[in-house]
């Protein structure tokens, strides 16, 4: 088993790991001890799917896009309300999140669908409307974060593909033609974020709020940080969402300019090791599915410190592997896992 292992994989993860404990730690140490079993959930994903070639696990790529859908209409009709939305299912003293947890597997199904059978415009229109299933079961909790980064990894896989890339455009601008459809059923506050986005100074106190403290806490860490435990805006509670959302802000509060740096080149040398997978993958289908990963991973980072730095609207992204999030943190351990068996050997 350890000589199947990636070591220039498993370490940057295992660093990133160790930096969210230690943040996590100082801005929320409440998180704890709870957090430690979605930590080692994660780890026991990753070290479960990291056992099987990708061709094993794909051959029940039909079972888990039937299972995904199940869980989200499951969400909708059981799942706990929480400001509004329907998002998490409560196990006992934890809840999951199914948007979260069925990326990875949808990512499977769609790798290998797409490679079946020769694309065509019949089977392109099948398999929009395939995707198109889950995306609405999740934009209807609401959730467009985790919708927005479930479409990213669905347009990963077209890129990663031999599609004809015209088809690709006609899917974007198919996309860019429903935007204002699709922004006519968001809630009222998530109009609000988006709104709020071109000038969060014309409502300060609210829906602008997010993202004046996450600027302010961004900039008051300088080169050092104000050091653990000392960030004024993540301490006193300025900085809403601290320890998830607006992770970022923390970090760049209280460890500074080095550590949101120190945190960018271990997400970055995750990011490189899997393109690299990509060029040694064990089939199409494992190519197409390291496609989304890299994609949606490199969104969420992208998105995530965007927001955080007022360059992009709030969306409610977590930064992965860091942010205490639990079904986030499973999901992504889980897809890195499957990701170790795409390689050859």
């Amino acid at each position: 088993m350890l000589q199947k292992f990636d070591w220039l994989l498993v370490i940057p993860i295992f660093l990133l790991l160790v930096f969210s404990f230690f943040i996590l730690n100082s801005i929320s140490p409440l998180s704890f001890p709870s957090y430690y079993w979605y930590i080692g959930l994660g780890i026991l994903a990753f070290l479960f799917f990291s056992l099987f070639d990708f061709e094993i696990v794909s051959a029940f790529s039909k079972y888990f896009y039937i299972l995904s859908i199940l869980l989200l209409v499951i969400t909708l009709i059981i799942g706990q309300v929480t400001r509004g939305t329907v998002r998490w299912i409560p196990l006992g003293s934890v809840s999951i999140q199914p948007s979260e947890i069925v990326r990875p597997f949808l990512l499977i199904f769609f790798a290998n669908y797409i490679t079946q059978k020769k694309l065509n415009f019949k089977r392109l229109l099948q398999i929009i409307i395939l995707m198109g299933f889950p995306l609405i079961l999740i934009l209807i909790q609401p959730s467009l974060g985790v919708t927005a980064l479930t479409a990213i990894g669905f347009l990963g896989l077209f890129l990663a593909s031999e599609i004809d890339k015209k088809s690709i455009l006609y899917i974007v601008f198919s996309i860019l033609v429903i935007a204002p459809f699709i922004f006519l059923v968001l809630k009222p506050y998530q109009q609000n974020r988006l709104t709020a986005f071109l000038d969060p100074s014309k409502d300060p106190q609210g829906a602008g709020y997010n993202a004046i403290q996450s600027t302010i806490s961004v900039g008051s860490g300088k080169f050092l940080g104000r050091g653990l435990g000392r960030g004024v805006g993540t301490q006193l509670a300025f900085l809403p969402e601290h320890s998830t959302d607006f992770i970022f802000a923390s970090i760049a509060e209280e460890m500074g300019f080095v550590g949101a740096v120190v945190l960018l080149v271990l997400t970055f040398s995750l990011l490189y090791r899997l393109i690299r997978y990509t060029e040694n993958a064990i089939n199409i289908p494992a190519r197409l599915f390291l496609g989304g990963l890299v994609l949606t991973l490199f969104a969420q980072v992208t998105v995530h410190v965007g927001m955080n730095m007022g360059l992009f609207p709030i969306t409610g992204v977590p930064y992965p592997l860091v942010s205490a999030g639990g079904s986030s943190l499973l999901a992504t351990m889980t897809s890195l896992g499957i990701a170790m068996g795409t390689k050859k050997s």
